[in-house]
């Protein structure tokens, strides 16, 4: 049906054009308008109604219901307005605008994205919730800070011109190389490029070559892709090597007497067995009363890296050491993080300590905090220490069995307040001379892990305790004062971890009931942790273990840096920090340097400065992890690349619109099998129940479920396995 013409006889109101005009442009919410063109799309063509068209639109701005883009020409101002935030790429082309302010996304459909890219911070124009989706739509109008300008991705050279086809699916468009920016890049290899220029209208952005990684498949390239990726560094500027190669080896006869000397107290050094970078040391010794003096002895970064010279300026960027599967990336120059600083053993070494006065029941009875030195006896491994403590036989075995169980009444008392016991296997790998995996195996916590683990944390514990009273000693704290909550703290880089989201634990709860546990998502504090810790011990050798834990962790709020002390959920404590690992994250330098500006009575840091450098270490602290895992998932395609063909019993692991993820259980390497390659049926989604169905048959997949597979892909570049489905089963 037409739209109404207007005559010149009849009235034409102000609410008139009002309702009209607002049914207009509610229709069509992303287009502009000029006063012309509405008047002719309501087919009124007489200049007196025209002029109230003309005022009625001033009068919807002043009303805030319409924006004057530019005079004379209105759009639709969504009642949401315009919204800031991050924008999350999928790999189908269309994005999501996530916002810290609103819990709600934004969808942004992939011609509305105006050159936009994955983690681009974004001005986004917002319309009115379609009725046909009940979704939040919106446009990007703006784009204010790119998240990034560098990508990797393989060379492709035709006649006249080249394109890099980058690695990352999230990456819509392919970036134009004109051939005299290749650089001397070749066809078919893997290199970073940088955008240059995106002009408007233009598909593909225009680019150079910056660096070539080499070809595809060789270890070397791969590796450096994955750190690219990510855009983490591979190597030290010269500049940074050079200001490594002169800080002394030596220490000086002065800075040990302004030193506690710790160097004739038992100490030991426990770490993996292929560590070169010793962070910490542990020492012990009796007292009177069957008391012990416990000292957690940290290697004194802080000592050698100054704050703004070039290795500091470094250390902030990085973040964090990286792990790979095949190496470690430093957070500082060898000379720093595998010498100087690193708590070699029958070397005096300079260290920033936590000692304890204990009992044997791990309780602390005195506390005191500052710069030592220490000459380690001895360095074990984990397997050395485990065996000592199996068997009570050993070298330094009265000093490991002692802390031993001390830790053991710690890890007891940890529970007992609240700490989740979260104890996932990790997958490593045998890797021959050129990084090829030739098995895969899974890294077991032990006592001796435990027993450092349990000394590691009281000291962070302690030291964030600390910093929480105002920098003052607990044994100096008025009862009173300390009752009443008064106490201000001074500024701190914490270690926080907030309570988990009621709406994702009653997820959870809903998704463990399938296996015939129960979990009340209403509680709160402790009493949820007990629950957890409850469900983890009721799971642990069952076949749905893997999956309950994982999806446990999913429930979670992630932990992060920040001078607001929320506390930490996941360990139980109100105050926690880290502090013990200066030499691979930049957070425990923070730290150090803050305890003893504190030890030494200074004034409280700038909150919004060290804040600012929070943030910054979180995120470095998420791609360092995503590099990490990036490069197990490309060492298990390779892994798996020679067994085409073979069938394996696998679980359900992930279920997504376009497939089913599944975990081989004898390697944990997890493929997809296809939506598209289940034939037997058309297979749907069910999102509110997470499960996928079958139309007709209704047969049903859900987590957990047990599957057999066979292997039909292994695609390194996409680090994608490809399952088939040859059995299914699930437990009645």
């Amino acid at each position: 049906m037409g739209k109404r013409k207007y005559s010149a006889k009849e009235k034409f109101t102000a609410e008139q054009a009002s309702m009209l005009i607002m049914g207009l442009m509610g229709r069509n919410p992303k287009q502009i308008y000029n006063h012309k063109q509405i008047s002719k799309m309501l087919f009124i063509n007489d200049k007196q109604r025209r002029a109230v068209v003309s005022s009625t639109l001033d009068e919807l701005v002043r009303k805030k219901q319409l924006e004057q883009i530019e005079p004379g020409r209105y759009r639709l101002l969504s009642r949401a307005g315009y919204k800031t935030g991050t924008l999350d790429m999928t790999y189908h082309g269309y994005a999501y605008l996530v916002s810290e302010d609103d819990k709600e996304d934004v969808f942004i459909a992939r011609n509305d994205l105006n050159r936009a890219l994955d983690g681009d911070l974004v001005k986004v124009f917002v319309y009115p919730k379609k009725r046909r989706t009940g979704r939040v739509e919106g446009e990007v109008v703006e784009i204010l800070e790119r998240a990034r300008t560098t990508f990797v991705g393989t060379v492709e050279i035709s006649k006249n011109y080249a394109f890099l086809l980058p690695d990352n699916r999230k990456m819509p468009v392919d970036i134009f190389i004109p051939l005299e920016k290749l650089n001397g890049a070749e066809h078919g290899q893997k290199a970073i490029a940088r955008i240059a220029d995106w002009p408007d209208h233009v598909k593909n952005p225009f680019g150079e070559i910056v660096d070539i990684l080499g070809y595809p498949g060789e270890n070397e390239t791969e590796m450096h892709s994955i750190l690219a990726e990510f855009e983490l560094p591979i190597h030290f500027s010269k500049e940074v090597e050079n200001a490594a190669e002169k800080i002394p080896d030596g220490i000086s006869e002065t800075e040990i007497r302004n030193r506690k000397d710790f160097r004739k107290v038992p100490t030991f050094t426990i770490d993996p067995e292929d560590a070169k970078d010793f962070d910490d040391a542990l020492s012990i010794r009796p007292l009177k009363g069957n008391l012990w003096e416990v000292g957690i002895h940290i290697a004194d970064v802080s000592h050698y890296v100054k704050p703004n010279e070039i290795l500091d300026l470094e250390a902030y960027e990085r973040g964090t050491s990286v792990y790979l599967v095949d190496r470690v990336v430093p957070m500082l120059p060898e000379k720093l993080s595998n010498g100087v600083c690193s708590l070699q053993p029958h070397k005096e070494k300079l260290t920033f300590s936590a000692v304890f006065t204990m009992n044997e029941r791990g309780a602390v009875l005195d506390e005191w905090f500052g710069r030592t030195v220490i000459n380690s006896d001895r360095r074990f491994n984990y397997e050395e220490a485990q065996q000592i403590i199996e068997t009570g036989e050993g070298d330094m075995k009265a000093e490991i069995l002692k802390l031993y169980e001390i830790s053991k009444a710690l890890k007891e008392a940890r529970f007992q307040n609240g700490s989740i016991n979260f104890d996932q296997e990790e997958v490593k790998f045998h890797l021959d001379e050129d990084g090829t995996p030739t098995g895969v195996y899974f890294k077991v916590q032990k006592e001796s892990n435990w027993l450092i683990e349990e000394f590691m944390l009281l000291a962070n514990k302690k030291v964030a305790e600390y910093a929480s009273r105002g920098g003052k000693y607990s044994r100096e704290v008025d009862k009173q004062q300390e009752k009443s909550g008064k106490q201000k703290g001074k500024t701190f880089v914490y270690r926080i971890h907030d309570v988990p989201d009621q709406e994702k634990m009653e997820s959870f709860t809903r998704f463990i009931t399938k296996f015939g546990h129960n979990l009340n998502p209403q509680q709160s504090g402790s009493q949820l942790s007990r629950s957890l810790n409850a469900l983890l011990g009721e799971v642990r050798g069952k076949k749905e273990q893997h999956v309950v834990e994982m999806m446990a962790l999913r429930s979670m709020a992630k932990a992060r840096y920040s001078t607001k002390n929320i506390g930490h959920y996941g360990l139980g404590f109100s105050d926690y920090a880290h502090f013990t690992s200066p030499i691979r994250r930049y957070p425990d330098l923070m730290a150090h340097r803050l305890l003893a500006h504190y030890l030494a009575q200074g004034e409280s840091k700038n909150a919004d400065k060290y804040e600012n450098r929070c943030l910054h270490a979180s995120d470095m602290e998420r791609r360092a992890v995503e590099a990490e895992r990036a490069s197990i998932k490309y060492k298990q395609v390779e892994f798996m690349q020679d067994k085409i063909g073979k069938e394996f019993e696998g679980v359900v692991s992930g279920l997504t619109e376009w497939g089913i993820y599944v975990e081989i259980v004898e390697n944990k390497c997890e493929g997809m099998i296809s939506i598209k390659s289940l034939v037997d049926d058309f297979y749907e989604f069910d999102e509110e129940e997470y499960r996928i169905i079958g139309r007709h048959t209704k047969r049903q997949f859900e987590i957990g479920d047990t599957v057999k597979i066979e292997v039909v892909n292994a695609n390194l570049s996409r680090r994608q396995l490809d399952y088939k489905l040859v059995e299914f089963e699930r437990d009645s």
